[in-house]
C-alpha cells in the first residue's frame, strides 16, 4: 500500500530526528539532570541512555531553566536541546520562543565554529538541519501566539 506524500515526509522527518538524537551525546544539562558525558558523541548504549535521560529531564522541567542556560556546539550536535525546544514550543513564553529561535538560528554557526572541534561533518550537518527545522517551528508558533 502506498503512503500519501505527506505521510512519507513525516516519516522521513521523524526518522531524521531519531537518527540525530541517537547520533551523539547530550551536553547542556540542568542541575537536576544526569551529568554530561564530556566528548560523548557515539552510539553506545550509555550515550543513548544519557541523551534520553537528559531530554526527559528537560521536558519535565516546569520552570524551563534549561532555556536560559548556555548552549554548546555539542548540545546542538546531540540534538537534545533542539528536540526540547521542539517538544515544549507550545509551553514556552513569547520571550522563550524568541530566545529559542535566536539559538536555533545561531546553531549552525556554533556547529561550524572553533568550539565544534571533535564533531564529525555528519554531526554538524545533522545539527544544522535540525536547527533550521526547529527555527521554522518556533517562528510559526511565535506568529500564532505572540504579537510583535
Amino acid at each position: 500500500m502506498r503512503r500519501p506524500p505527506a505521510a512519507n515526509a513525516l516519516l522521513r522527518s521523524g526518522a531524521a530526528g531519531a537518527a540525530l538524537l541517537l547520533g551523539a551525546c547530550s551536553f547542556g544539562f540542568t542541575s537536576d539532570s544526569p551529568p554530561p558525558v564530556g566528548g560523548c558523541v557515539d552510539d553506545s548504549p550509555e550515550c543513548i541512555d544519557r541523551r534520553g535521560a537528559s531530554l526527559r529531564s528537560m521536558m519535565a522541567d516546569k520552570e524551563r531553566r534549561w532555556v536560559k542556560e548556555p548552549a554548546t556546539a555539542g548540545s546542538y550536535a546531540s540534538g537534545v536541546r533542539l528536540f526540547a525546544y521542539k517538544g515544549r514550543k507550545r509551553d514556552l513564553s513569547c520571550d522563550e520562543l524568541a530566545h529559542g529561535k535566536r539559538e536555533a538560528d545561531g546553531a549552525p554557526f556554533a556547529l561550524n565554529g572553533p568550539s565544534a572541534t571533535g564533531l564529525s561533518p555528519a554531526q554538524k550537518s545533522r545539527g544544522s538541519m535540525l536547527a533550521a527545522e526547529v527555527s521554522k517551528e518556533l517562528s510559526a508558533e511565535m506568529k500564532r501566539r505572540c504579537k510583535a
